[in-house]
């Protein structure tokens, strides 16, 4: 309930519509919907037909200007939209998917209260072909199973709303009881989506042609599908044969071709072929059942498997496994003696040597060793295993006992796979008195390493020892990616390089020997800090201050963070001028005062953070200029009245602080007719500050309490009004329905006696006349209210239009009711024709007891006389003028 009233003492011909507060949410409803209807007065519903276009509009009110977002919540699946949310006031989805359906939430925000909420559902309507596939009992299942047997026909198909099924065979309607060799049912698992025809011991009468019908019964303009399924004496399932091995085993480069057959079926089945982790791969091509796969590489292995579908009974389905012959993954590891406590190789002592490969398959896999280009055999000495394949596949180990000077060389661990055609994978190794453990160092002045954010950084780890391991880099301080995203990034010559570093990768850096390629013992490790510097952040970052001529502006700018922590020094600017300037002591914000602001004040003023590594930066644009007026997103469209070229436009504007500035002394108008270039101007003017006002909020509509009554009207809320004694009287919500929206009522309980009145006073109109030089022709206007008077114990309402001059007394009521008219809200219009400025009064008498509450609500008052008796219409301000061209 929007309330109206920008000064106390304004031109009835001019009224100006200001409203400050924030306002709840609408939403309304356009795009191609099938219908809109209201569930339980609180939520709307909206159908669709699948693949139409989806739009809803959020229309809003309230300054600042709220923030408009979108989201969606449940539905045929709980997801968000694939963009996430949508910041704007319209809402399209083009061609709409019926998992997109579901309940959509406006959310507008402008900082003053709680956001503003609401809903609608969103239900989308889609009718799919039908499918019958037709299965016996399994008990009876032979070759010629359709003969004089039980058959089941199941008609199945998607749908929103639920489908009504109609089987038909030939063009007789079959429905249960027609026939008593027919039955229809659904299954209890599938009610709505299911529908079942059986036969029982077929006849030859039951050799036909059957047809599902699946309708919706044309809701959103969805027709009826159909399926016809011919059922005869040869009716059998899909059989399938492959023509290939299983499993097939090729080398890389190969072209496979899989043949799958038909052997039997009726209506002939179709084939297709599917693979066990996925889709088909790009480059296969099918054709009448044979898959061919060009140039077959590793990641085309798997299981692949022919369908062969006829819908009678149950697909049939052969599998064959496609194994792509492979070597990779070659890797090595040394292991001083394990019964001795020391990581280095010594003679006399023992040494394994162990080699690794990933092959496919793995039962091709052989190993041979060399010793300097030689071939080494397995001995007492020098024992050559293969570790079992379930502890570590594709593993062999070369021990050598009691080492000796003579054992020192290069030894070499060839991996292959049985048959050939794949490259061999060679392994070298040196054995000698130089292979030593590795040993990990940070090189002096490499921790911590201090950079500026956005500077390429290299953390560096010195590593020793022979062979060489794999460097592992990961974050040591946290649970947290590396910078390429992954939790653990590999070096080769122990440097990680770091591009365009930020101030989120601040932190400790471990570096650890990896056990491949190196030597199988406890991993080395060291840590690195890395310290990003960055210049402070500071807010607000942009901020724009308006304030009258005279009077003070105080800006302040405050360090958030920053790194170096220690803020050197400050600069306030207005352009390049330099203001003032200083350095912190123990603040970490700096305040800036204009004690009395000029034009010549007027500008940009920047204050600067300055540390070691640079500015952050304030900005403040300080004017005196008011903010500009906006309309509201509902502003009613042209009402149409009873009169040839006359329309009654309601237009209504907000505007953000409008004292924050000097007094706003007019607003212009401009009208242009469509297809004219010309524009009317209209000027507005303002007289005096402009105030705000509502029923929604206090001061009440800019309304006063009579000091000269027995007690006052009370501001409330169903959400919030204590109904424990007088449960019997009084509204249940305002007028619109909602219990969280605020009306006016007196409250007749203890303390009040019979006869007691409380009165409510408008602020004071003047009379804008037609010809300003007489009134002898008063203006007409139309003053209109809600009201509310239910209880057994109801007394009287009336209202006043008191001229100036006038006293209480001397001005009799221009409408009264008494006594109890209902539990609902009806509206009161009166023609009023004031000669003199005026106000309005509503004077409320306590009843014979305590159930006598009586409300007012949305009071209107506009130019011209009262239309025909009111309409269910929901007027939404609470003053609006009438304008003609």
């Amino acid at each position: 309930k929007r309330c109206f009233l920008p000064n106390e003492k304004q031109n009835l011909g001019k009224t100006i519509l200001l409203f400050l507060e924030r306002k709840p949410t609408v939403i309304v409803h356009s795009g191609h919907a099938c219908n809109v209807e209201e569930e339980r007065y609180s939520e709307r519903v909206y159908t669709i037909r699948e693949g139409e276009t989806l739009e809803l509009t959020c229309l809003v009110t309230g300054h600042p200007r709220p923030q408009i977002r979108w989201t969606k919540t449940a539905g045929s699946v709980s997801d968000r939209f694939q963009d996430s949310s949508v910041f704007n006031e319209t809402l399209n989805i083009a061609k709409i998917h019926r998992h997109q359906g579901g309940r959509y939430y406006c959310k507008a925000e402008n900082g003053l209260g709680s956001p503003a909420i609401k809903s609608i559902r969103v239900d989308v309507y889609y009718l799919d072909e039908p499918l019958v596939t037709v299965h016996q009992s399994i008990g009876e299942a032979k070759e010629q199973f359709y003969y004089e047997r039980t058959v089941f026909l199941r008609c199945i198909a998607n749908s929103n709303p639920p489908i009504r099924y109609s089987w038909y065979r030939g063009r007789d309607v079959l429905s249960q009881g027609s026939d008593k060799g027919v039955e229809i049912y659904e299954p209890f698992f599938t009610q709505g989506e299911t529908k079942i025809l059986k036969l029982k011991n077929l006849r030859p009468k039951d050799y036909a042609n059957y047809s599902c019908i699946a309708s919706v019964r044309n809701v959103c303009g969805l027709a009826d599908r159909r399926v016809v399924f011919r059922l005869t004496n040869k009716t059998a399932p899909a059989s399938i044969k492959l023509l290939v091995e299983d499993p097939i085993v090729v080398n890389p480069g190969q072209t496979v071709s899989l043949v799958c057959i038909s052997t039997g079926g009726e209506p002939a089945p179709s084939l297709n072929w599917t693979l066990s982790s996925g889709s088909l791969p790009q480059k296969s091509l099918m054709k009448d059942g044979t898959l061919t796969l060009p140039s077959i590489a590793s990641e085309d292995a798997g299981v692949y498997s022919c369908v062969a579908s006829n819908n009678v009974g149950n697909p049939a389905k052969k599998s064959t496994t496609i194994i792509v012959r492979a070597l990779k993954k070659g890797r090595f590891w040394i292991t001083p003696d394990p019964y001795h406590n020391d990581d280095n190789i010594q003679i006399g002592r023992e040494v394994k040597i162990s080699c690794q490969v990933e092959a496919t398959p793995p039962e091709e896999l052989q190993f041979s060793w060399l010793k300097n280009g030689r071939a080494l055999r397995s001995s007492e000495r020098m024992v050559i295993t293969q570790t079992d394949p379930d502890i570590s596949p594709g593993t062999t180990n070369l021990d050598i006992i009691d080492l000796k000077f003579t054992d020192f060389g290069t030894y070499t661990c060839v991996a292959s796979l049985r048959g050939g055609g794949i490259p061999e994978i060679s392994i070298d190794v040196n054995i000698s008195s130089t292979t030593v453990p590795p040993n990990l160092t940070v090189p002096r002045g490499k921790s911590p390493m201090a950079v500026r954010e956005g500077e390429t950084v290299e953390l560096e780890c010195l590593v020793s020892g022979k062979p060489k391991p794999i460097i592992l880099w990961s974050r040591a301080d946290k649970e947290a990616p590396m910078p390429d995203g992954s939790m653990q990034m590999e070096s080769y010559d122990g440097v990680l390089r770091i591009v365009n570093v930020s101030r989120e990768m601040s932190g400790s850096y471990r570096c650890q020997t990896s056990q491949y390629n190196g030597f199988n013992v406890k991993p080395r490790e060291a840590v690195i800090e890395l310290i990003v510097r960055y210049p402070p952040a500071v807010e607000p970052v942009w901020q724009e201050v308006r304030q009258g001529l005279g009077r003070p502006v105080v800006m302040n700018c405050r360090v958030l963070r920053a790194h170096p922590s220690r803020v050197l020094r400050y600069e306030w600017r207005l352009s390049s001028r330099l203001l003032h300037a200083g350095t912190f002591d123990s603040r970490d914000d700096t305040d800036y005062t204009i004690r009395s602001l000029a034009r010549e004040g007027y500008g940009e003023y920047t204050c600067d953070i300055i540390n070691e590594v640079g500015p952050g930066r304030c900005t403040f644009l300080v004017t005196g200029k008011a903010y500009p007026p906006e309309f509201y997103y509902d502003t009613y469209n042209p009402l149409w009245q009873n009169r040839p070229r006359v329309y009654g436009y309601k237009l209504q504007w907000t505007q953000m602080n409008p004292s924050a500035v000097d007094r706003i002394m007019a607003y212009r108008l401009g009208i242009r007719q469509t297809g004219q270039q010309r524009w009317w101007e209209q000027e507005i003017p303002v007289e005096g500050n402009i105030q705000k006002g509502d029923f929604e909020e206090d001061p009440v509509c800019m309304f006063t309490q009579d000091k000269k009554d027995d007690f006052d009207w009370t501001r409330h809320s169903a959400a919030t009004r204590d109904t424990k004694y007088t449960p019997n009287t009084g509204p249940s919500g305002d007028r619109s329905g909602s219990k969280q929206g605020f009306y006016m009522y007196i409250e007749t309980s203890r303390p009040r006696k019979e006869g007691d009145t409380a009165r409510l006073l408008s602020p004071t109109f003047s009379v804008a006349p037609k010809n300003p030089y007489s009134i002898s022709s008063p203006p007409a206007y139309c003053f209109s209210f809600y009201y509310h008077m239910y209880g057994k114990h109801i007394g009287t309402l009336n209202a006043f239009v008191k001229q100036k001059g006038q006293s209480t007394s001397d001005a009799g009521p221009v409408w009264s009711l008494s006594g109890n008219q209902g539990d609902r809200w009806r509206q009161a219009k009166i023609s009023i024709h004031p000669t003199a400025s005026f106000q309005v009064m509503f004077e409320g008498i306590r009843g014979p007891g305590i159930e006598g509450d009586i409300a007012i609500d949305d009071v209107t008052l506009e130019e011209g006389e009262c239309p025909d008796p009111p309409s269910n219409r929901m007027y939404r301000a609470c003053i609006s003028m009438v304008t003609r061209p």
